[in-house]
């Protein structure tokens, strides 16, 4: 369903946008959360932490194509409220043609140095040939990723948030049936997780581009479409959200070897607390990018008097969802850390439980991150989104080092609000200078 954010009440179109999102968002979670809950059950703690220490590498990928991604999308967005479609199209064949390059590139370089990049991360050596299995079944997957993502983002940049979920719905039935077929019966451990992950995401990318041809005129790319479009490339990669969108993960690889250096343990402990932790931050994320689609439409529109509303409202969303996300966390912890092991993983439920208790306060701080990502995103201004991650992850690398080895996994979590704090300061000080360089925008 298209939805016209020019127009109509703000909370609505950012709330009911989000929604949709957030529940994808969960699905494509579900993938990782999945594979990492059967594996922890069926094939043990090393086969978990095998899982885990791939993660950041796993995210890097997802995360820098997702970048392409949301610089395109915004640019769709504006085409969008400004009406003009034709550029929809020239930009959406543009992304697909860059997206799609890159990623084979990304395959052939990844099934190469797979256990070279996993080495650097310090892999112990007792789980280091089923991470490298797992690591390069993820990269064989990378394509349907890739395409599933411009697929999608190509829908939410003309207000469909919907459509995506349902394939995601089914790719992570899916997923879940094919782990528990592969791991439980075959015995197939990490190796069955990696294909259960490529076949699901493989489904979503297929149905997302059969939809698409039927039923979305708007997306409907021909030949003339693929030409060589300078200014397109030049926005689409000026507004280096590819970049800012790797930071974290490439941040998180150095965290992943200080979280190494302590035993299969906290690895094993880390990897499923940081799931339960993807879970309570996607919706502070989806919110983010509501309000950049938001934005975006109201700016190609316009549209001066919603575009400068667009910041304030968002945030009061994102604080009202962290008190709720807060107490969850509090309450259920340990719950929630025992799904990952039996019994007999008392350790690494333990570990977990630290990680989480320091986390669910600082989500805040995340949340309030988001939005103003979200907004800058919005008005195309990239370079202070790049800039205010690349800061805060670099922070919270340097606090991890520092903390960790004396703190351990409560350490981590503290380095992570040092980070964000840290980027709060960046981006509200850059804020309040926009506004009084923009004066006409916020009068």
């Amino acid at each position: 369903m298209i939805r016209d954010m020019t127009k109509g009440n703000i909370y609505n179109h950012i709330v009911q946008f989000s929604i949709p999102i957030i529940l994808g968002n969960i699905f494509q979670l579900t993938y990782n959360a999945v594979d990492s809950i059967i594996v922890g059950k069926f094939a043990g703690t090393k086969a978990l932490a095998a899982v885990g220490t791939s993660d950041p590498i796993v995210n890097m990928l997802i995360l820098g194509i997702s970048g392409i991604c949301i610089g395109a999308s915004v640019l769709m967005s504006e085409f969008f409220g400004a009406k003009i479609y034709e550029d929809i199209k020239n930009e959406f064949a543009t992304t697909i043609s860059i997206g799609m390059g890159i990623t084979a590139i990304i395959v052939i370089l990844g099934l190469l140095l797979s256990n070279t990049i996993l080495k650097l991360i310090q892999t112990p050596p007792e789980i280091m040939a089923d991470a490298n299995s797992y690591l390069k079944l993820v990269f064989i997957g990378a394509p349907f990723t890739c395409l599933y993502n411009i697929y999608s983002a190509g829908l939410r940049s003309i207000g469909d948030s919907k459509t995506p979920i349902n394939f995601l719905a089914i790719s992570s039935v899916l997923n879940g049936c094919l782990d528990y077929i592969f791991i439980k019966i075959f015995d197939m451990g990490v190796v069955g997780a990696g294909l259960a992950t490529v076949f699901a995401e493989g489904i979503s990318a297929v149905l997302c581009m059969v939809y698409v041809f039927r039923k979305v005129p708007m997306l409907h790319v021909e030949r003339k479409h693929f030409k060589f479009n300078r200014r397109l490339i030049n926005r689409t990669f000026g507004s280096i959200t590819a970049l800012q969108q790797c930071c974290q993960p490439f941040g998180k690889l150095f965290i992943q070897s200080a979280v190494n250096y302590h035993g299969v343990s906290v690895i094993a402990a880390f990897n499923a607390a940081s799931k339960i932790e993807n879970f309570a931050l996607i919706p502070e994320q989806s919110i983010s990018h509501s309000m950049m689609t938001f934005t975006a439409q109201n700016r190609g529109a316009k549209e001066k008097k919603r575009v400068k509303l667009a910041l304030p409202k968002g945030l009061v969303i994102e604080i009202i969802y962290w008190i709720f996300i807060c107490t969850i966390i509090t309450l259920f912890k340990t719950n929630l850390m025992s799904l990952f092991g039996s019994e007999s993983d008392h350790q690494m439920i333990t570990e977990g439980v630290k990680y989480l208790s320091v986390m669910a306060f600082l989500y805040c701080l995340s949340g309030l991150t988001n939005g103003l990502q979200g907004y800058f995103r919005g008005l195309g201004n990239m370079s202070i989104t790049f800039i205010s991650t690349s800061m805060q992850i670099t922070i919270r690398v340097i606090f991890t080092f520092i903390l960790s080895p004396s703190m351990g996994i409560e350490g981590i979590a503290f380095a992570s609000g040092i980070g964000w704090i840290a980027m709060l300061v960046v981006e509200y000080s850059y804020y309040f200078w926009y506004r009084k360089k923009h004066k006409e925008m916020f009068q």
